[in-house]
């Protein structure tokens, strides 16, 4: 059974013992512990992904005073009994967050919803427990998002599920990996890159390097290194043309003698000849390398976009940027590169995160040189 599989499983086993104990009347009354009510809320992202019907989560913060076990059962019993039969209540973090998950939310009514939740939700907490109002704060949290531009993504709304296989050990192996593989090709590749460099300062004008800012995960904005392939201060609006039409998945060009579909500009003027080169053997991503060692990127993770195409970004394409740091390479890069569509690169993306291992990192890393070699999708 697919990971996926697992937690539709683990969901609809959520929405059985919650219904189950409103029916009963048992003390729980439906209130769902952590890990529980983390599945319950990934779930409702990613079925609000598919059907773009918006939801709202409401966070109840507790401070000191709701610590004890009476006053959180109070406040637990408040919650639910506001709740319709297709919302969800339980803790976001045991003992200190209390959530609600409001499902099937109107766009246009936001707002409203928000005022209507809000009384809702103030008038059961007041009246569960004396002074709660001083002590209680709630903060609401809309999904899909409404900025998508890149500022920094709503982190809230990302949680870590139970069996999600980034636990901190993972992260921490993942991290360990990323930094002795990038100072060892650093100073493997060295001699490469001065080359490299003295080529791309010998053949044009402008700095060796190129500097973007780029999108990693969470939404937070870094500044993406590359070798310069291209004429300094060009002209940036074809590319904005090419992600527009790259998202909405029109083919960019065909090249010559080539009858398949190519997801790629082509023939690109703002290119240098040495640049070209470097394009098609991968050389100008090494100093990408620096990015891994600062930890705004990983070895291996979906590509990091520009701001302006996570403008562009339908609410489940953000996904590939929220829940992994970007890498150097990945899966799209050992599977067809730009012979693939964007809604299929986004695919390659989320299996990854879906099925992440070590071993995973490894097989694409070893794959990595076969791809780059044969130059098969590379413009």
């Amino acid at each position: 059974m697919s990971s996926e599989n697992r937690i539709l499983q683990k969901q609809e086993n959520v929405a059985s013992s919650a219904a189950f104990a409103r029916a009963k009347g048992l003390s729980l009354c439906g209130f769902l512990p952590e890990h529980q009510f983390t599945t319950a809320l990934c779930v409702e992202r990613r079925r609000s992904e598919r059907t773009g019907n918006p939801f709202l989560l409401a966070l109840v913060h507790l401070d000191a005073t709701q610590t004890s076990n009476g006053c959180q059962a109070l406040s637990q019993k408040a919650l639910c009994s506001v709740l319709r039969d297709t919302d969800a209540a339980g803790w976001y973090k045991t003992g200190k967050t209390m959530g609600v998950i409001l499902t099937c939310l109107a766009e246009t009514t936001k707002d409203v919803s928000k005022n209507v939740i809000n009384a809702r939700l103030g008038q059961a907490l007041c009246g569960a427990s004396a002074g709660a109002a001083r002590n209680f704060r709630i903060t609401y949290h809309f999904f899909p998002e409404s900025n998508g531009n890149g500022s920094g993504g709503d982190s809230i709304l990302y949680p870590e599920p139970g069996d999600h296989q980034f636990k901190r050990a993972g992260r921490l192996l993942k991290r360990i990996m990323d930094v002795s593989g990038s100072l060892l090709a650093l100073s493997l590749l060295c001699p490469v890159m001065l080359l490299v460099a003295a080529s791309i300062k010998v053949t044009s004008k402008g700095p060796v390097l190129f500097m973007q800012k780029r999108v990693g995960q969470g939404e937070r904005i870094f500044t993406f290194l590359k070798f310069r392939s291209m004429h300094h201060n060009n002209d940036h609006s074809l590319h904005r043309e090419f992600v527009t039409r790259l998202i909405a998945g029109q083919p960019v060009a065909l090249v010559e003698g080539v009858s398949n579909e190519i997801y790629k500009i082509i023939n690109d003027p703002r290119m240098t000849p040495i640049g070209r080169l470097l394009r098609r053997s991968s050389l100008d991503e090494l100093p990408q390398l620096v990015n891994v060692l600062k930890g705004e990127m990983s070895l291996v993770g979906p590509r990091p976009p520009v701001p302006y195409e996570v403008e562009r970004y339908s609410s489940w394409h953000r996904r590939r940027i929220m829940e992994v740091k970007p890498g150097i390479t990945g899966l799209w890069q050992v599977n067809g590169r730009s012979r693939t569509t964007f809604d299929e690169m986004v695919r390659l993306d989320l299996e990854y995160v879906r099925s992440w291992s070590i071993w995973l990192d490894l097989k694409i890393l070893l794959r990595t040189p076969t791809a780059v070699l044969s130059g098969e999708g590379a413009y």
